[in-house]
């Protein structure tokens, strides 16, 4: 007998005669007729080539055979109902695997959060976390090497039909200036006053495309005298008065240094961090499980 011709109907009645002990009352079980229930055994018997069933005084009971296929049945209806157990926490999404992209700041900042929360409310849930710059990020969920990308949105920009985008917080833009610098403690500091300032900021990617795009909008273009992305170095380069930088609130709490952080209110410069997965999967109960502890978290971040 071939493994595709294994019917699962049969092997369920013949383990209900098993546990019944006559094929009536198996069939009460199952709600089936007598004549049903035998032909069911029937089937199976012809399907293995041996009987299934010997009489037994009034009773009937397992051939050799029948004990054989049984033992295997029951293999099998364990592992169908662990796999009906994992299909109902999937699709409740509190089971399955979600691959993560993001960015630093984001990770430590969102992320791990809402993996913390996810790991009391939904244990069967796997998060899997990967590191990457936030253009990176889209690339690799591009690429199908993540489910989902923490990633930021320079500007509202054209929509890609590759990408279900959710915005998830709106984090403030800080200028960190050196200590003693003579703006450091000007009051009503706009960004404008720091036109002929070198600036620090990275060669490529987003976070290059935000701080050109909030200084245009205040009315003119940076000159990158030093580069990096690290914000560590980025602040200590600041501190030790090689030029001044946007820095992201998220990434400078508690970070500042040396560096003087100040608020740029009347600018009202900012970044959009951003969750993407792609197209079609935005449904996917595991994914909208993560999304939602994502924007739970983001909505009790401080960024003011």
């Amino acid at each position: 007998m071939g493994v595709g011709e294994w019917d699962l109907r049969r092997l369920r009645v013949l383990r209900a005669v098993d546990e019944c002990g006559t094929v009536t009352a198996a069939a009460e079980r199952l709600r089936l007729s007598p004549s049903a229930v035998s032909q069911q055994v029937s089937a199976l018997a012809r399907q293995v080539g041996a009987p299934m069933l010997e009489p037994y005084g009034r009773r009937v009971r397992l051939t050799p055979a029948a004990r054989l296929v049984l033992r295997h049945a029951d293999l099998i209806f364990g592992q169908l109902e662990r796999a009906e157990a994992e299909l109902a926490g999937y699709l409740h999404g509190e089971a399955g695997e979600v691959r993560v992209g993001a960015f630093a700041t984001a990770i430590g900042g969102l992320l791990v959060p809402a993996v913390v929360r996810l790991r009391d409310a939904a244990p069967g849930l796997t998060v899997r976390v990967v590191e990457a710059e936030a253009a990176e990020a889209v690339r690799l969920l591009a690429a199908g090497d993540v489910d989902l990308a923490l990633s930021l949105a320079v500007g509202p920009g054209g929509v890609d039909p590759r990408f279900v985008g959710t915005v998830l917080l709106e984090d403030p833009l800080d200028v960190a200036l050196p200590p003693g610098h003579p703006l450091a403690g000007v009051p009503g500091l706009r960004l404008a006053d720091l036109a002929e300032e070198p600036w620090i900021y990275g060669a490529a990617g987003p976070w290059r495309e935000i701080t050109r795009a909030a200084c245009a909008e205040a009315g003119f273009a940076p000159e990158r005298a030093h580069t990096a992305a690290d914000w560590t170095a980025i602040l200590a380069m600041v501190a030790a008065g090689l030029g001044v930088a946007l820095v992201p609130r998220l990434a400078s709490a508690g970070r500042g240094g040396g560096a003087v952080v100040r608020a740029l209110p009347a600018d009202l410069p900012a970044r959009r961090v951003v969750a993407v997965v792609r197209a079609g999967t935005e449904r996917t109960p595991p994914l909208r499980r993560v999304l939602a502890e994502l924007a739970a978290v983001a909505a009790t971040v401080q960024v003011e």
